[in-house]
């Protein structure tokens, strides 16, 4: 299906699997990370809005309805939203994952503790998920993309890298690239998001990069100097970080 590659740069190791397709991505992805979910109890997952992890959760949700996975005992916590936004609003990250996700697994409400962006206090939004977080002994699993920024999460360039939950500021980038997922102009100014403290404390880190688009970006993130202008290169300080590619996104990766 997949070229797997492990590479050591700057003395940080991780694992990259290149796959030739979209769909032979999204289906190894999904293979891992089931796998990895069911050696947990009760696991707790943090996913991803946006294209490149569309294809994962499409498999996961296949897989589901072929009864092949008992979801019932997942927990699902929010790894973003946009500012003045929740479910409610199309377009609004969590609206992308009760349509992509959370509606077709037949999730009960209890099972998804989310960001509300509408939220008279967005610091006391923080402050709910953190607690969630430490009830449920952390993160098992984190799905992640990249932005043309390198972004993770909404976490912009320049973030504190031990900053947990919290407020953000946009890049103008991102707002601009955010636009793609409304049907009228949006005035993107914050979002709420899980910090690289999160995320650094989750047990395994998927990183899913894909199309040709991605190339420049994927190479800096993987390849270049770990820098906080770049906060996704910071993940490969990570140990459980897992890098899934299709092979239009890995053509700018130099090999060593």
């Amino acid at each position: 299906m997949g070229l797997k590659i492990i590479n050591d740069y700057d003395y940080f190791s991780m694992e990259i699997f290149i796959a030739d397709t979209y769909q032979e991505m999204s289906s190894l992805a999904a293979q891992d990370l089931l796998s990895l979910m069911q050696e947990r109890e009760r696991p707790v997952l943090s996913p991803a809005s946006g294209d490149s992890p569309t294809g994962l959760y499409r498999e996961i949700v296949r897989r589901f309805q072929a009864r092949e996975v008992d979801v019932s005992k997942w927990k699902f916590v929010s790894l973003d939203e946009w500012a003045g936004m929740n479910g409610s609003d199309e377009g609004s990250c969590r609206y992308y994952l009760n349509q992509q996700l959370f509606y077709p697994l037949q999730l009960s409400q209890d099972q998804i503790f989310f960001f509300d962006g509408k939220a008279y206090n967005l610091e006391a939004e923080c402050e709910r998920i953190e607690r969630f977080i430490k009830e449920q002994d952390g993160i098992d699993v984190a799905v992640v993309g990249v932005g043309m920024n390198g972004h993770v999460g909404l976490n912009e360039p320049g973030v504190n890298p031990s900053l947990r939950s919290h407020i953000m500021n946009l890049d103008a980038v991102t707002k601009q690239v955010g636009q793609k997922y409304f049907k009228e102009q949006k005035q993107l100014t914050k979002g709420i998001t899980l910090g690289l403290g999160n995320l650094m404390e989750a047990r395994y880190i998927f990183l899913l990069i894909s199309g040709a688009h991605k190339a420049d970006i994927a190479q800096k993130v993987l390849q270049g100097p770990i820098s906080e202008q770049l906060p996704a290169s910071l993940l490969r300080h990570h140990p459980g970080l897992r890098v899934y590619m299709d092979r239009e996104a890995a053509t700018g990766l130099e090999e060593r």
